[in-house]
C-alpha cells in the first residue's frame, strides 16, 4: 500500500502492484532523461502541457526505480500498465504532484 504523504503512488504493471516514488536520485535520472536542467523547468514542462508519451514513460520508470524496481524503460515497452495510457499518465501526474507537495 502506498503512502501518498510520502509521495508514493501504486502502479499496476503486468498485474503486479508496484509502489512508485520520485526520490532525489530518481528525479536526477529523470532530469537527465528529459534534458531538463532544473526541477523547476521539469515541473513547468508538465504544468504547461508540453508532455509527450516518452515523458510519461520516463516519469513512470523514474518512479518505479525510486520505489526499488530495477528494470528499464525497455522492460515496460510491452508491459500491461493498469489503466493503459490514461492510467500511466494519471500515475505520472500523481508522482510529480506528490514529489513537490508540501506537508499536509
Amino acid at each position: 500500500m502506498a503512502n501518498p504523504f510520502a509521495g508514493e503512488v501504486v502502479l499496476g504493471v503486468d498485474g503486479v502492484a508496484h509502489v512508485c516514488k520520485l526520490t532525489l536520485g530518481a528525479l536526477a535520472e529523470l532530469e537527465a532523461e528529459l534534458s531538463e536542467d532544473t526541477l523547476v523547468a521539469l515541473v513547468a514542462r508538465f504544468e504547461g502541457g508540453q508532455v509527450a508519451s516518452r515523458d510519461i514513460m520516463a516519469l513512470i520508470v523514474a518512479g518505479l526505480r525510486g520505489g526499488g524496481w530495477r528494470g528499464t524503460a525497455a522492460d515496460l515497452i510491452a508491459a500491461d500498465i493498469a489503466g493503459g495510457p490514461v492510467g500511466a499518465a494519471r500515475a505520472a501526474a500523481d508522482l510529480l504532484a506528490r514529489a513537490f507537495a508540501g506537508p499536509a
